[in-house]
């Protein structure tokens, strides 16, 4: 008779088996387990260390590439805008980039008439008649508010203004009217200007960057298109920007059939290469007369103008 002992034995011994067998099998096996972590570890250990070192020669071939834009801009640029007046502005998201794009205009030989650096809150919805309102109280005898959009759209309206005080016309401005006009836009914060700057540019260079993502993006959008749309008018302008991000200023200005036959764009600005062809560019509708579009993003003809090779 099998009894209660019986079945403890049995029992004991199927445990002390299957110990016996788990501790056998992991002996016999834990050399080529480890061995195989160990050699998957090594890999990619080893592509780690490959993929950072080819990132860091991405990085120096792009470092590389931005110095041979630099050394190279005297042969393609040299004299080739001399005695030229340019205007820069500046928009909110372009302010690293124009430092290099108006270095690259020097190398040119052009003369910066100045650079007006337009702030956010030009663009803001919300301060429309503010600005409707500083246009008319702004203007001065040799910058008058005859001739202005009439509407209620103060960014339109305000944009001409300055296009009419900082450009060339028939009519010059006076140091004290262009003082008078920047004044009453420095003062609450919708622009800066440099200290040296006087009338009379006969083209303009707007320095874009990224659109704006906040909720008033797409008017923000808008407005800056309205501030190209007025420089523009009488006088040649060049648009250096950023082809990412929707409602860009290029994009925008590619997407329009009328202002893509009448403004030129460069959409890699934040590059040294894109800042070489915005100067490029700025010598082909100054001195040829010619619009274009140039760069990497969506409406590019060529990277730079045909004159430039």
């Amino acid at each position: 008779m099998i009894n209660f002992r019986y079945h403890v034995v049995s029992l004991t011994a199927v445990f002390l088996a299957l110990a016996i067998g788990l501790v056998v099998g992991t002996a016999a096996l834990n050399g080529p387990v480890v061995d195989t972590l160990k050699d998957r570890v090594d890999a990619l250990s080893n592509d780690n260390t490959n993929y950072r070192e080819q990132a860091n020669q991405y990085r120096k071939e792009l470092n590389s590439t931005q110095d041979f834009a630099t050394q190279v801009s005297p042969a393609l640029l040299n004299g080739k805008l001399t005695g030229r007046k340019i205007l820069v502005v500046v928009l909110p998201s372009g302010q690293d980039y124009a430092d290099g794009t108006i270095a690259m205009l020097k190398v040119a030989g052009a003369a910066i008439t100045g650079t007006v650096t337009v702030q956010d809150k030009f663009f803001e919805p919300a301060n429309a008649f503010e600005l409707l309102d500083l246009a008319d109280k702004a203007s001065q005898p040799t910058v008058p508010a005859e001739g202005l959009p009439l509407n209620s759209d103060g960014v339109e309206t305000s944009s001409a203004l300055l296009a009419v005080a900082l450009l060339q016309k028939p009519l010059a401005v006076t140091p004290g009217d262009l003082t008078a006009v920047l004044t009453a836009y420095t003062e609450p914060g919708y622009l800066n200007v440099s200290d040296d700057i006087v009338p009379g540019a006969e083209a303009t260079v707007v320095v874009s960057g990224l659109p704006p993502v906040d909720r008033d993006a797409a008017k923000k959008n808008q407005n800056a298109v309205t501030l190209a749309n007025q420089f523009h008018k009488d006088r040649p302008l060049v648009v250096g920007g950023n082809g990412i991000g929707d409602g860009n200023l290029v994009g925008e200005i590619r997407s329009d059939p009328t202002l893509v036959k009448e403004i030129s764009t460069v959409d890699n600005v934040s590059t040294a290469q894109g800042q070489l062809a915005t100067a490029l560019t700025v010598v082909e509708r100054v001195v040829a007369g010619k619009v274009g579009q140039y760069g990497l993003s969506a409406g590019a003809s060529a990277l730079v103008p045909k004159a430039a090779g």
